[in-house]
């Protein structure tokens, strides 16, 4: 069994993989850059975060007594989750604790350049100031620093030059040095909350804007598959909307063009059969007439001839009521008033006709149960499944005619025993002629109308009606009413 994908959910999906591809190149691009050079990350605004954090753990490292420094490093590393060390340029650690340092990042602490000329104030007098023959204060510069990704200890480390501590020792340089196990350092290098946050709100903004889009495409194609249907049916009536100005609304009136033309050749078709069967009563009614006079009065002629000419003619009268009957159901007025119908009452009423009032018919329908109906064709559509149940399967058992309420109305199937009929037939039954066996002669397989006058019957109506094979054998044909 093939399994259908809805067009809304393929062109959902395909979105989305979309933005899968979208959010995998820039993961790709972000994991190289990170490989080639962490640097990056300092340029921009987790750069601006360091640069301020260094200054404020600066301005407190000197303001506290020294005994109290290693508590200033603590305190700040606690508040984002890392480990914050004050090195001398040579790596041995003049406050605060964490790992040994890896080799690389002894490399780049060695390498790491001096701190600007103008450097920003800082709230202890004296300390850390620029010298007094030094420039006028200008715009604050970016202090020199790298970050490092290590595996022994796994974790992100950020080193930034810093002023002096002593100015009577202005060549000893320290290095603040943060490190972090993960690559957000507490939000410090990376917030990724802005970033979730701008992905939902990118897809949220995508779905919304492509949302109208797919469901109009949608609905649109779910209205035409279903007026394809209808057509295909033989229901055309039915009409789509096609004021869409795009390729869609064209199909739409193509097809409302298309139900029109094939709505008046079949009705023309139709009108055309009626009119000539109609036409072809009076002339066989005249040659049965003359039949009988020729009986009567040829006395001498041979019986078996003017026999034989009768049944012609008797089939050729059967042959045009059909026509009639099927042409009278086709062309039904379109404001034909529905009337709630006794169902059982009905039933009986047929099954006494068609059944000769024996056993062969048997009716199981409640006295309470009705349907919307034209009492007139539900009577032949009934009628003619039981003659048709009767002449192919009266052998195999009694013919049963049942019904019950459906969720949307109610089910009268009519049910044989006989041999049934095969699978890929099932659909053609009820068109005009069809025949199971294309040589069957006219006392076994009829003229291929009654079948079609069920249908036309039963949709003029405004109902259904389907066939299905039983288990282990025979027919079920089932009308769909409303209640």
């Amino acid at each position: 069994m093939n399994l259908r994908f809805p067009l809304f959910a393929k062109i959902l999906l395909w979105f989305f993989l979309n933005l899968l591809l979208i959010a995998a190149g820039f993961y790709l691009f972000f994991r190289v850059q990170f490989h080639v050079g962490l640097d990056a990350l300092l340029t921009g605004q987790a750069g601006e975060r360091i640069e301020s954090l260094t200054s404020i753990i600066f301005d407190e490292f000197l303001a506290a007594a020294e005994a109290d420094r290693n508590e200033v490093l603590q305190y700040f590393g606690s508040s984002y989750g890392m480990q914050i060390m004050l090195l001398r340029p040579d790596g041995e650690v003049l406050a605060g604790n964490g790992p040994p340092l890896p080799p690389e990042v002894r490399e780049r602490i060695a390498t790491l350049g001096p701190p600007p000329h103008l450097l920003p104030r800082v709230r202890v007098g004296g300390h850390g100031l620029p010298p007094a023959d030094a420039p006028p204060l200008g715009p604050r510069q970016p202090r020199p620093k790298f970050m490092v990704r290590t595996s022994e200890p796994a974790g992100y480390w950020v080193g930034l030059r810093l002023p002096p501590l002593d100015q009577n020792r202005p060549a000893l340089l320290p290095v603040l040095l943060l490190y972090s196990p993960t690559l957000s350092g507490g939000g410090l290098f990376i917030d990724v909350k802005p970033w979730l946050l701008a992905g939902f709100g990118a897809v949220l903004l995508s779905v919304l804007f492509w949302l109208p889009l797919i469901r109009g495409i949608t609905r649109s194609i779910k209205q035409l598959t279903e007026a394809t249907g209808r057509i295909a049916e033989g229901h055309f009536d039915v009409r789509v909307d096609e004021h869409r100005r795009d390729e869609l609304g064209r199909l739409g009136a193509e097809i409302n063009s298309m139900a029109a033309r094939l709505d008046g050749f079949v009705t023309g078709q139709k009108r055309f059969l009626g009119d000539v069967a109609h036409e072809l009563c009076s002339p066989l009614a005249r040659m049965q007439m003359a039949l009988g006079i020729l009986e009567q009065n040829a006395k001498d002629a041979p019986q078996d001839y003017t026999k034989d000419v009768r049944e012609e003619v008797q089939e050729m009268s059967n042959l045009v009521n059909e026509l009639l009957s099927f042409s009278k159901a086709s062309l039904h007025n379109k404001s034909l008033q529905l009337l709630r119908v006794p169902l059982a009452e009905l039933a009986r009423r047929v099954a006494a006709r068609e059944g000769g009032g024996g056993e062969r018919v048997q009716v199981r329908i409640a006295e309470e149960l009705a349907a919307l109906a034209e009492p007139d064709l539900l009577a032949r559509a009934l009628a003619n499944l039981v003659r048709n149940a009767l002449r192919y399967a009266g052998d195999g058992g009694p013919i049963l005619i049942t019904a019950e309420a459906a969720d949307d109305g109610v089910a009268i199937s009519v049910s044989d025993s006989g041999p049934g009929v095969p699978e890929e037939a099932l659909q053609k039954i009820f068109d005009p002629f069809y025949r199971l066996e294309a040589s069957r002669s006219r006392e076994t397989g009829g003229v291929g109308l009654g079948l079609a006058i069920v249908k036309t019957c039963v949709e003029a109506c405004q109902g259904s009606v389907t066939a299905a094979n039983r288990q282990p054998g025979g027919l079920q044909v089932t009308l769909r009413l409303k209640a």
